[in-house]
């Protein structure tokens, strides 16, 4: 967790809200969907979620993962409400030379029975990060049973994801899936990420003056990976000088270390477009972004279409459909236009992709 999670209150005030209800007995209205591409918070903030939960224990709180849901049957044998007896005795038991063995194949229930006998128990909070690598079968059952048990008790899904989430959730044939309330989880405006910066540091007994503050939320782009990287970074060069305050060699010494590391992370970014043939799309549209701070839709399509040299239709979907779901492009709120996912990526994109 970093020490101090900025620009996220409205989130925080909704599933404040969320778990009031759920302590009370309510059903809540309707499940959570975060989507964003990686570094911008998504897991930080559940972890905020679970600790809010756990702060008053009266909210069960189950943390899944899909690596570890292969099919329905795990995801059921997962939520099965632990009877007192089995916490009191062991699995098995050896006594000269025979082991006795606990027989805890029960007759599989169905998810939503399952589910609902857990809630009977009290409130239930089900928590899934990475939920866009859900198996589909799984993710429709979950669904399914998490509608049906959630519109008469208090139960509470909330599920994380990078962006592809909305359309992967709409694969799984769950046709009210859509009317979750849907977190988009993107970068901090500079009031956020200068919050982020200077109240950690001044926690520490650092101070941060305008100058190096403005520098700091320059270079971090508002993204809440880099800021924490970077915040890292100048706290370790305050402290080493033993210094109470941001000075030009406290900083200067941070954004050296920082670019190192930011490098390293693009290398990565770099490596993974390559693998998957996006090298030449990415750059075409790095370009488009030199000019313009945001493209509408058509303006990203006659670039994908640029750097596929192809205007198939269905290529130029798929390239963008990858491109947004690698976080290289975001749309904006509430109209059809894009921005980058992360500015200073596509500059390093058109230094080290070869040109056409």
């Amino acid at each position: 967790m970093p020490p101090y999670l900025a620009g996220r209150e409205a989130e925080k005030r909704l599933f404040r809200a969320l778990l009031q209800r759920l302590r009370a007995g309510d059903a809540p209205p309707s499940e959570v969907v975060l989507y964003g591409p990686r570094g911008n918070g998504k897991t930080v903030l559940l972890h905020w979620l679970r600790d809010a939960a756990a702060s008053r224990p009266v909210v069960d709180t189950v943390t899944l993962l899909p690596s570890g849901i292969p099919d329905v049957e795990r995801l059921a044998s997962l939520l099965r409400p632990r009877r007192w007896w089995e916490a009191l005795t062991p699995r098995e038991v050896g006594a000269g030379g025979v082991t006795l063995r606990r027989n805890v194949a029960d007759r599989p229930l169905p998810l939503e029975d399952v589910l609902a006998a857990r809630v009977r128990s009290g409130p239930l909070l089900l928590v899934m990060d990475e939920a866009h690598t859900l198996e589909t079968a799984v993710g429709r059952a979950l669904l399914n049973a998490s509608q049906e048990v959630g519109r008469r008790s208090p139960l509470l899904l909330v599920l994380a994801g990078t962006p592809n989430l909305p359309r992967r959730l709409g694969a799984m044939g769950a046709s009210f899936w859509d009317r979750a309330r849907q977190l988009r989880i993107g970068r901090l405006d500079e009031e956020a990420t200068a919050e982020a910066f200077r109240r950690p540091l001044r926690a520490e007994g650092i101070e941060v003056g305008d100058g190096a503050l403005s520098r700091l939320v320059e270079q971090s782009h508002g993204y809440p990976y880099f800021v924490q990287l970077l915040g890292s970074a100048v706290w370790e060069q305050a402290i080493a000088t033993g210094g109470s305050e941001v000075t030009v060699a406290v900083l200067e010494g941070a954004l050296e270390a920082f670019e190192e590391a930011k490098r390293n992370y693009y290398r990565h970014r770099f490596e993974e477009l390559e693998e998957r043939g996006l090298l030449g799309v990415g750059r075409a549209v790095a370009l488009a972004f030199e000019s313009h701070l945001v493209l509408r839709g058509e303006e990203v399509r006659h670039a994908v279409e640029v750097g596929l040299r192809d205007a198939d239709p269905d290529a130029v979907r798929r390239a963008t459909g990858a491109l947004r779901d690698l976080g290289f492009l975001w749309g904006t709120s509430g109209e059809p236009a894009w921005e980058p996912g992360i500015p200073s990526l596509m500059e390093y994109v058109l230094e080290f992709a070869p040109a056409p």
